[in-house]
């Protein structure tokens, strides 16, 4: 009996602790969205915060440190193989990972999208500029609409018409952080200067790369900067039917997520697309706004 109930206390330590890890993500890394807020039910933070902590920390892998690409990808390998030890129900040592496999099983969530985040995420290690919004789209395919299909799937709600308006909702959002972190993704040295923006439509109105070295506005650069913001604007409200699509307080859970994404926009409008001077971003001050607006609609 005792063994049992140590082996009982040590799990339970071990989820506390992956729970402690995810709050912890989520309070020192900025988002343009409430990560598994008190907006929604008790039961889904935790298995929300897990998705957070594993999309997070791979998107680290990629992005933040001192590693070369070898090193990164490796990382983003180990990843995969802890995945696929969850497919075919194998021993988990990682107790991040067997909390993920938990979670996986108790809703039946689907491994793909896990799989396709790695893939985007390894893709940033080698891959620095995007010929045309195709490929820009090809790669938020897999960096962010995962993470709605996931939540989809963990609300009951993962219907062939709810996946389309998800995607266009998480792939506006992910243009707006591109759009946000210009000058961030350039001034990256090790990732040698990631530029998300298409490099045909740089040259269709006069954009040059030099520009955003020198961090110089010009009529050019702000005409460009709001076909850009505008286009995801479009598409953020070709989404937005599914935040009443989608009932009670997940509904509200969304319309807060698209909230932050418009009030980011309507700021990026503002400094008319200098985010070198004027990067925008979610203060203390906006979420009550908000969330009064999301609990109007």
């Amino acid at each position: 009996m005792g063994i049992h109930t140590n082996t009982a206390r040590i799990a339970k330590t071990a989820k506390n602790q992956v729970a402690k890890q995810a709050a912890n993500l989520a309070h020192d890394h900025y988002e343009n969205f409430p990560v598994a807020s008190i907006a929604l039910p008790r039961h889904l933070r935790g298995p929300i915060a897990l998705i957070y902590t594993f999309a997070r920390q791979a998107d680290d892998f990629a992005d933040e440190g001192h590693h070369k690409p070898e090193k990164r990808l490796a990382m983003l390998q180990g990843f995969r193989n802890q995945l696929d030890l969850i497919a075919q129900k194998k021993t988990i040592k990682s107790p991040f990972f067997q909390e993920l496999a938990k979670t996986v099983e108790k809703h039946q969530l689907p491994l793909q999208p896990f799989y396709d985040l790695l893939d985007a995420f390894s893709q940033d290690v080698v891959k620095m500029r995007y010929a045309n919004f195709v490929e820009v789209l090809d790669y938020c395919r897999r960096s962010a609409n995962p993470i709605g299909a996931l939540l989809l799937h963990l609300f009951g709600k993962a219907t062939p018409e709810n996946i389309i308006y998800s995607n266009k909702i998480c792939t506006a959002l992910q243009l707006i952080n591109f759009y946000q972190d210009v000058a961030i993704d350039f001034e990256k040295p090790l990732n040698r200067s990631r530029i998300y923006l298409c490099q045909d439509e740089m040259e269709q109105f006069g954009v040059t790369e030099a520009q955003i070295a020198t961090q110089y506005i010009n009529r050019h650069w702000e005409d460009f900067m709001l076909f850009n913001i505008e286009r995801a604007e479009q598409m953020l409200l070709e989404g937005k039917p599914l935040e009443h699509i989608l009932p009670g307080r997940i509904g509200l859970e969304m319309r807060m997520i698209i909230g932050g994404g418009e009030r980011v926009l309507y700021k990026l409008k503002n400094a008319r697309g200098d985010v070198f001077k004027h990067r925008p971003t979610l203060k203390a001050w906006d979420w009550p706004v908000i969330l009064l607006k999301a609990l109007l609609r």
